[in-house]
């Protein structure tokens, strides 16, 4: 056996390469082989109309992104499994007033005062939640007590703020992000702003791809129709935030080492906890979201936010405990309100959307296998993870434990099954261990101040 690592070469000479590899008998076909095929144009367009998009995912782009709004993140960028994404935090880096994008067709000062506004209430914030995280953050955390300050503060932020990202994906993504980009419900402006971008780039890369990026342009796709209230009337999901339901099979395996380690060998092994799983109804505010769907395993639908608008905010529990705080927070939000309300009528609700506040809550219908949830709820039942987050997952652990679903007592977070199974370290987080001995307490006695 050998393998090669292929150096950089164009896309249309890696796809057209391992097509024609498929029916050669001799061997590899390499690229460079590949480049001035007389038939390379001919087939390329004849693998891509037929569907036969493999041939395309063997390219990686990684594209270095700024000023994108963390909306078009959440609602293209990461609302699909095939990405991998590294992104600025708004949880551990303390953001910036110039970090903004504005709707082109709105009052540049009207958004400039409102942004202004929304930054300057967010530092406020910090300032008085540093005593209130010091009071409970363990002592030899105390250097993160700004940081856990500043988590809680985002809150407060539109969604209209940008960041500044890796984005690697295949050709084939890149070609559909350009084809949905003019069927986005909200942020179309921008999202189509990007396609442009992405059509221009990748046809100056690889001029061969043309005529692909030609027909992603000049595609027809709709955004799904989606009623999330049906689907609540149907499950009886009433005012709950999490209801877990049309749970299917059990996770019916013995645990081993494949769960514990950090490279995830589960992820390679599939066993039978992949035949059953479970679907979540779940609200929560958009920061959680954007956390949530990095758990590409767990997709979820998420449909156009206009349908399921409602005034629905998050208050963080340390701000609920803080007269202070809260009163500013909640001043901050009748300001995000009132004024996405009053954009709303000036330039519709797909572009007045950078107005409204991380905390605004959302709705989504998630589904999970149980190997996948497994994988989920170590990560997220960590006292590291987001908070609202670990609240979700908490939640649907203990709705699948007081169904008696079998294996649901093996969801766990990673310190608990690390100690069950004898491995060391115990807690895999190094230097940011919670102070906490997690794995010496019952599932119902987990708790969690910050």
């Amino acid at each position: 056996m050998q393998i090669t690592f292929l150096d950089s070469n164009l896309p249309s000479d890696v796809a057209v390469s391992a097509a024609r590899t498929c029916y050669f008998p001799n061997g590899i076909i390499t690229p460079k082989e590949s480049k001035e095929w007389k038939k390379k144009p001919e087939l390329l367009k004849s693998i891509f109309e037929a569907g036969h998009h493999t041939t395309l995912q063997h390219t990686h782009i990684t594209i270095l992104i700024e000023g994108m709004s963390r909306h078009l993140i959440w609602r293209l960028l990461h609302s699909h499994s095939f990405y991998n994404s590294e992104q600025i935090s708004q949880r551990y880096a303390k953001m910036k007033i110039n970090n903004f994008v504005y709707p082109k067709q709105a009052n540049q000062n009207e958004w400039k005062q409102h942004y202004t506004q929304c930054f300057e209430d967010y530092e406020k914030l910090i300032e008085l939640l540093v005593p209130s995280v010091d009071a409970v953050i363990p002592k030899f955390r105390k250097k993160d007590t700004k940081k856990k300050a500043q988590e809680m503060a985002r809150y407060v932020l539109p969604v209209g703020m940008s960041a500044y990202l890796y984005h690697t994906v295949n050709i084939i993504t890149i070609l559909r992000y350009i084809a949905v980009a003019k069927s986005l419900p909200e942020a179309k402006e921008e999202g189509m702003e990007f396609a442009f971008l992405l059509s221009n780039a990748l046809t100056k890369l690889d001029p061969a791809l043309k005529p692909l990026v030609d027909y992603a342009n000049k595609s027809k796709n709709t955004f799904p129709l989606i009623s999330i209230d049906k689907i609540k009337e149907k499950h009886k999901i009433k005012d709950e935030k999490i209801f877990v339901y049309d749970v299917v099979g059990d996770f019916d395996i013995e645990v081993n080492n494949n769960y514990a380690d950090v490279l995830r060998y589960s992820q390679m092994y599939f066993d039978q906890g992949i035949l059953g799983g479970f679907n979540t109804y779940i609200k929560f505010s958009f920061s959680a979201d954007a956390q949530n769907q990095r758990h590409r395993r767990s997709p979820a639908i998420r449909p156009n936010l206009e349908s399921i608008y409602k005034k629905d905010f998050y208050i963080p529990p340390i701000i609920e405990k803080n007269d202070e705080a809260k009163k500013l927070y909640l001043k901050n939000m009748k300001l995000s309100y009132d004024f996405f309300e009053s954009q709303k009528e000036k330039i519709g609700f797909s572009e007045a959307i950078y107005a409204l506040p991380n905390a605004h809550n959302i709705e989504i219908i998630e589904r999970n296998d149980f190997s996948s949830f497994h994988h989920k709820a170590q990560m997220r039942l960590c006292y590291n993870a987001q908070e609202e987050i670990y609240d979700v997952v908490y939640s649907q652990v203990s709705q699948l434990q007081n169904l008696k679903i079998k294996g649901s007592e093996y969801f766990l977070p990673p310190c608990t099954v690390r100690a069950n199974l004898g491995i060391r370290p115990i807690c895999p987080e190094g230097d940011h261990y919670c102070g906490i001995k997690v794995w010496k307490l019952d599932f119902k006695d987990y708790n969690r101040d910050i």
